[in-house]
């Protein structure tokens, strides 16, 4: 394998040190680009083919992985396929002398993040490689939050009166309301809470699992999202409810008719995709996501360091706003790693114009890293338990616990 030369930074920094590894077989074409990347300012490697570019990703991190589509040994497709089956995260951006639909449809459902026609304006090339880059670094810090949290998902339940149980949940099934506040304090929105009677599932993760088991998912979302339209009208006017959503509630035609209690109030939605299941079994993902804008709704990432979907679901999704999981706030203020991982997500979703909300937030020393964190919204039994209907926040008196040292000095508005 011919050796991967890094090229220094240059003196612009547009791409602020971004690892670049540039594959294509044309010599010329390779280096002038990865010229043109180190004078934006990245860190450029070079390889002169598929299986070159295979090697090279197996041995050093790349953030962005800038490959041509037609090379003699292995192409670009192939590359793609064999870097997603070791890697969920690295972005892929392919390039191509000769585009074709069918080339550009296999490249996104293998998760390439873009597909490019050579040869590419110099700035939107630019721009291209520096949001891949941008979303890359928020894969890997993904990677520390899962780390870091140490969350297992919870196990199936079983029994062979499952299906029964299931039955008795839906018919039980109300939904509790838990307050969402801005860095002031004020009321932002609430999140809507499934919860049952049925002693055998006693929480929402039981329920889901039941229903993932019985091939029944589609009739809990559609269940949870009828209980929850009856309550938004209730609501203070102006406040945001946040609804929990399945991935495969994505390509479920209810969720998106117009004439749907849900439809009518989609402006003061949010609809949280969790990252408990993957996105791979849903047909163009990005589409739904797309009629679901067009609708009014928008769209957040759920339980972000927790789940196992990679960064393919992130970009899919192209999320207006993104929930830390609370097995990252919990204990923050006492712990330098999850503070470092929790501001790293933070800067990066904001670099993307995702607003970051802080879940599990039950203590005012925690409540207060997370502000020097540069969290947007909080949320947490600290403001007020969930319960029916809509319970007020409260804003405890500012602590004056450890500060730890990665917290900004000045603390932003709040949005």
């Amino acid at each position: 394998m011919a050796e991967c030369v890094v090229h220094p930074q240059g003196e612009t920094r547009g791409l602020g040190g971004a690892r670049v590894l540039v594959v294509d077989d044309d010599d010329d074409g390779r280096r002038c680009t990865a010229q043109l990347l180190s004078k934006f300012g990245a860190m450029v490697a070079e390889a002169a083919g598929g299986e070159e570019a295979i090697e090279a990703v197996a041995h050093q991190p790349f953030d962005v992985v800038l490959c041509d589509i037609v090379m003699p040994d292995v192409d670009g497709i192939e590359v793609l396929r064999t870097i997603r089956d070791r890697d969920l995260d690295v972005a892929v951006v392919l390039m191509t002398g000769a585009p074709h639909v069918s080339t550009a449809v296999a490249a996104l459902r293998l998760g390439a993040l873009d597909y490019l026609s050579k040869p590419e304006p110099a700035d939107h090339l630019r721009e291209v490689v520096a949001r891949a880059a941008r979303i890359g670094r928020l894969a890997r810090a993904r990677r520390e939050a899962l780390a870091a949290g140490g969350r297992a998902s919870p196990g199936p339940a079983g029994g062979p009166e499952l299906g029964g149980a299931l039955d008795r949940a839906l018919e039980s099934l109300w939904m509790a309301f838990q307050p969402i506040v801005r860095r002031d304090g004020s009321l932002y929105g609430y999140e809507a809470l499934m919860r049952t009677k049925e002693p055998s599932l006693p929480h929402p993760g039981a329920v889901l699992d039941a229903a993932e088991r019985l091939g029944r998912i589609g009739e809990v979302g559609r269940r949870t999202r009828e209980a929850t339209a009856s309550w938004i009208g209730r609501a203070v006017e102006g406040t945001s409810i946040f609804l929990n959503l399945h991935s495969s509630d994505l390509a479920d035609p209810e969720l998106r008719r117009d004439d749907t209690q849900l439809a009518l109030a989609a402006r003061r939605v949010v609809l949280e995709v969790t990252e408990r299941a993957s996105l791979d079994q849903v047909e163009n993902p990005s589409g739904a996501v797309a009629a679901l804008r067009e609708r009014g709704f928008r769209i957040a990432v759920d339980d972000l360091g927790a789940g196992y979907a990679g960064l393919t679901s992130f970009t899919q999704l192209a999320p207006d706003v993104a929930k830390l999981d609370m097995s990252l706030v919990r204990g923050v203020d006492a712990d330098e790693r999850r503070a470092r991982v929790v501001r790293s997500i933070t800067d990066l979703c904001h670099e993307l114009n995702v607003l970051v909300v802080a879940e599990g937030v039950e203590t005012v020393a925690e409540r207060d890293t997370l502000l020097g964190l540069g969290c947007d919204f909080l949320q947490g039994y600290l403001f007020a338990k969930p319960a029916e209907p809509f319970p007020v926040p409260v804003w405890p008196a500012v602590g004056t616990g450890r500060q730890l040292s990665l917290l900004r000095p000045t603390l932003a508005p709040g949005r």
